[in-house]
């Protein structure tokens, strides 16, 4: 079970999620991802404090993303994954092709300076 919520920061949109990622709950990250892109957002947030456990379709989903992205110059960080879900990015080599920070406002330092 899978709660995800998109609220507006200082220019940024923040995705929140709260539970599990799985492969039926890894549509709505998808839908919520999707959403942020197509308003035409430039910096996206993705709070992980609250993500408990994502399984190989939710990566799928960030994964899915990393070239259009790049293309439509859009900042996206990810940020407070807890180290057993940050390891699974790390063993897949996630770590390498995302943008992770600890706290959000390593986060949103980022997202300003990728954004330049």
């Amino acid at each position: 079970m899978v709660h995800i919520k998109r609220l507006q920061e200082e220019g940024a949109d923040i995705i929140a999620i709260v539970g599990d990622i799985d492969a039926s709950s890894s549509i709505e990250l998808d839908l919520a991802i999707a959403k942020s892109v197509g308003e035409g957002f430039t910096k996206i947030l993705v709070d992980c404090s609250a993500l408990e456990y994502i399984s190989s379709a939710g990566l799928g989903v960030f994964m899915s993303y990393i070239e259009e992205l790049r293309d439509k110059k859009i900042s996206f960080v990810l940020y407070g994954l807890k180290e057993r879900v940050l390891n699974t990015f790390s063993i897949l080599g996630l770590a390498d092709l995302l943008n992770i920070r600890d706290t959000k406002q390593e986060a949103k330092k980022l997202a300003n300076e990728l954004s330049i």
